[in-house]
């Protein structure tokens, strides 16, 4: 057996069925989330890799008349003062601002070039005004560029890691206006399911009602969400009670479902896929091809030439695999060790499983990524 496929024996094996996990692990409360800014600036500071286009410095010189500094693009005013820099570049720059995020607390945002820039490395992001969906500024941005690479070129080759046409402000946008989550919509608290499940929703609000005595206060909408009443307690309020939910385990139920990545080889399985009695043979037809030079040389006196003929030699050969029957299997465990009596690779448990879902004989929905 291979050591790739030991390995994903392995994973398959070991371990428990499953694990009691947090509920705040598998949902989400609905109201509490993030928002999507984003802003046009410019990057000042680059060391001649920025952009000649007309484009930026326009940018740049509309940006320098708001600052009071008269001055023109050289396309259109060929004089003493006119803007020629490669050390700016156009950039669009994005974050994200979460629920509880206050007024004066730190967000980290990403800078991305919109013109011809060959680096935003040692760069310096200029004050950008970030607005959210509804057209209000929620942040102000700058910073230094930290790209997490760099580039070295020399006449004849160059090397280069990561891509330096994107770079990173940690911290770089200060908040100057919240956008606070509702966690409460007319009394009630809804918790969203991360992987919609009726069963996993009922098993939370069962939990959920047994913390509290029994009492009613959860029930599962549909498979993708649970609401909440949270009992009247004038002395707790509804982050407490989320926080307590929260920290509440339950044993999610997986679907029976196969990913399959062909790229990489790859297949995970979830606890519950099972196979029905099959048979199964798997073999592998090789093809080889061979070429040997023959010379080929005319007779004497004939005025013709030597020459060298290539002659092809093509044999194939057929593995042979015996045929076994896989009974019914209840358990990843059991498929697994049926389907390692065939000596497969993970390539070939990837063909198998594709072939038993045609013939109806896998129990497990097969999602290939």
């Amino acid at each position: 057996m291979s050591r790739s496929l030991a390995v994903f024996l392995g994973f398959m094996l070991a371990g428990p069925a499953a694990a009691q996990v947090r509920i705040k692990d598998i949902t989400d409360v609905s109201g509490v989330r993030s928002n999507q800014l984003f802003g046009f600036g410019l990057v000042v500071g680059l060391d001649g890799t920025g952009s000649r286009s007309t484009f930026t410095q326009q940018v740049a010189v509309d940006m320098l008349q708001r600052q009071g500094v008269t001055t023109n693009i050289f396309s259109q005013l060929p004089a003493e003062s006119v803007l020629r820099s490669t050390s700016i570049s156009a950039v669009m720059v994005t974050a994200e601002i979460g629920p509880f995020a206050r007024t004066g607390s730190r967000i980290d945002v990403t800078v991305s070039a919109l013109d011809d820039t060959r680096s935003l490395q040692g760069g310096t992001l200029v004050m950008t005004p970030l607005r959210g969906a509804d057209g209000q500024v929620y942040a102000i941005a700058q910073g230094a560029l930290s790209i997490g690479g760099f580039s070295a070129t020399a006449q004849a080759s160059g090397v280069q890691k990561n891509h330096l046409n994107v770079g990173r402000v940690p911290g770089g946008a200060i908040v100057e206006k919240e956008a606070p989550g509702d966690m409460l919509k007319e009394g009630k608290i809804k918790l969203l399911l991360k992987e919609a499940d009726f069963n996993t929703a009922r098993l939370i609000a069962k939990i959920i009602n047994e913390k509290h005595s029994n009492m009613q206060i959860a029930s599962a909408v549909d498979a993708g969400a649970v609401v909440v009443c949270p009992p009247v307690d004038p002395q707790k309020l509804p982050a407490q009670f989320i926080a307590e939910i929260g920290l509440l385990e339950v044993r999610p139920d997986m679907p029976a479902r196969i990913i399959i990545n062909e790229r990489t080889g790859t297949l995970v399985a979830g606890e519950n896929v099972s196979i029905a009695t099959t048979a199964v043979s798997h073999g592998n037809l090789y093809i080889g091809i061979g070429l040997t030079p023959v010379v080929s040389q005319p007779p004497a006196f004939s005025g013709g030439d030597t020459v060298v003929v290539p002659r092809t030699q093509i044999s194939t050969a057929e593995e042979k695999r015996r045929v076994i029957v896989i009974p019914k299997a209840t358990t990843v465990a059991e498929v697994a060790r049926a389907l390692n009596a065939l000596g497969v690779t993970p390539r070939d448990l990837i063909a198998i499983f594709q072939s038993l879902k045609q013939a109806g004989a896998l129990y497990a929905e097969l999602v290939i990524i």
